[in-house]
């Protein structure tokens, strides 16, 4: 078997057959200080795609040295509208290189490609909302008490060095709520990206250097989260952290920031409660529930998947649901026709499968999938899209995050009902509601505790509104005016005239 059905571009091809992928510190690739290497594998078909160098201590201190040398320097004396064009220039460079970008995180992570291509409005979207926030860095006068005449006020200013580190479950956008607010603050950053995938980062990075991208403004350590990453978040000279991943690192960052007081955004696990009343569409909620669960075969943090249906529909819905999950074409990522993709890798795979395992020895009911696919897709790491029904909260696939294409259907008699079961969880990043009762779908996303919630669809993302985390999934804003906080400090100001 082979993934590459659909032609990949001429300066792709030529990256990917480096073979061997440097650091990017200070505008230039450089080896790693160690000499070592990672593998990095298509998950479509397990062949090896590349070697990553492993960052490690020595690699991020040079990093960050010349993070911090590039925000002391020229970097500083950009204005606003310098800024402001150089996030032009990378919407323009986006736009044109987009389709070679989406192949490598294709190949990489395996994603399947109509949704890597498919991201490219999310993306674009994500550099024009901070291009437009380069312009709206301010502080304010205020009014003060103080004796005789002095004059009072706060300015904005950014915040230094930024540790980015970037999850391999969607690099092509979750890179530019970085980059894109280090470009539009005057921060520079020290991206570590995910050991897993992180082909799409490096060459992005290497293109946004050809656009007039200061050396040392945005900086690569490739590695292992263990060495390279736990270094970047100890980092005494790391002003701030941007990480997504899971809830178990997530405690492991907060634990290494403490060496200097670091102020963190965190966007962490999910275990979303994806709620169906008896009078929604399902015309609508059908799709639109396996979609927002099976999505990039499940290994999205706000994934849906825990299924929540009123009882009296519970039987009718599990019948069409698996009927149109069963539907779903799972495929070599590169096919244009796959709508599901593999897991990132074995290991993954294996953590899946061992979690329908759980479920069925817990006593819920398979409905469809549970299974890796065998044959000619043997050597990928795929998963059949997976239904349980009849599951209650004591089961573990009921409460913990599995992270791939499985999906755990609970019935609820009604609203309080609904909403106990969906605040029954440690996780808070988001929820839905399918209903056409303006009344009943407002009380749920009312009493839902978590950081975003949909009514009657999945998974709408706008940086203009953005989005929070609640409880265990984390905290910091993505998106919104509040994203800017996170890479800013604020400076009060007092002039006696």
């Amino acid at each position: 078997m082979t993934s590459q059905t659909f032609e990949i571009g001429d300066a792709a091809r030529r990256f990917l057959d480096r073979g061997s992928h440097r650091l990017i510190i200070d505008g230039g690739l450089v080896e790693a200080v160690g000499g070592g290497t990672i593998e990095t594998f298509d998950p479509s078909s397990g062949v090896v795609l590349g070697h990553l160098a492993a960052g490690e201590a020595d690699d991020v201190e040079k990093a960050v040295r010349a993070a911090r040398a590039a925000f002391e320097g020229e970097w500083r004396h950009w204005t606003p509208y310098d800024r402001q064009a150089l996030l032009f220039r990378a919407y323009q460079l986006l736009n044109e290189n987009f389709d070679d970008i989406a192949s490598i995180e294709t190949l990489d992570m395996g994603a399947p490609i109509s949704r890597t291509r498919g991201s490219k409005a999310a993306a674009l979207r994500m550099v024009q909302f901070f291009a437009s926030m380069a312009l709206n860095i301010r502080g304010e006068t205020i009014q003060n008490g103080l004796p005789g005449d002095v004059t009072t006020m706060t300015i904005r200013a950014p915040a230094g060095v930024v540790a980015g580190i970037v999850p391999w479950n969607g690099s092509l956008t979750a890179i530019w709520w970085i980059v894109g607010a280090v470009m539009a603050t005057g921060c520079t950053t020290v991206l570590k990206p995910a050991a897993e995938a992180s082909l799409s980062i490096l060459y992005l990075v290497e293109l946004l250097h050809g656009i007039g991208l200061p050396k040392g403004v945005v900086n690569v350590v490739t590695g292992h989260g263990s060495t390279a990453g736990d270094a970047l978040a100890r980092h005494p000279d790391v002003d701030r952290i941007a990480f997504t991943g899971s809830t178990e690192t997530g405690r492991r960052i907060i634990d290494a920031s403490k060496v200097n007081i670091k102020r963190l955004q965190l966007e962490l696990g999910g275990k979303s409660p994806d709620i169906v009343f008896a009078d929604a569409d399902l015309d609508k909620a059908v799709p639109g529930a396996a979609l927002g669960v099976f999505g990039n075969s499940g290994q999205v943090c706000f994934a849906g998947t825990r299924l929540l249906v009123q009882r009296r529909i519970a039987d009718e819905f599990t019948s069409r649901f698996s009927a149109f999950v069963e539907t779903l074409r799972v495929g070599p990522a590169m096919d244009p026709s796959a709508q599901l993709g593999p897991v990132i890798s074995t290991k993954q795979r294996d953590t899946v499968l061992s979690y329908v395992d759980a479920g069925r020895a817990e006593g819920a009911r398979l409905v469809t999938g549970g299974n890796a696919l065998t044959g000619q897709y043997a050597d990928g790491y795929f998963v059949q899209p997976t239904v349980f029904a009849g599951v209650d909260m004591d089961m573990r696939i009921a409460r913990e995050e599995i992270f791939g294409p499985v999906v755990s259907i609970i019935p609820f008699d009604d609203v309080e009902d609904a909403i106990r079961i969906g605040n029954q969880t440690e996780y808070g990043l988001a929820g839905a509601v399918w209903s056409r009762d303006v009344s009943t779908a407002l009380t749920v996303v009312d009493r839902i505790h978590a950081g975003v919630m949909w009514v009657n669809c999945y998974g709408l993302i706008d940086p203009l509104v953005g989005f929070n985390g609640a409880k265990m999934s984390g905290y910091g804003a993505k998106g919104s005016l509040a994203h800017l906080d996170n890479y800013l400090y604020t400076k009060s100001v007092y002039v006696q005239r």
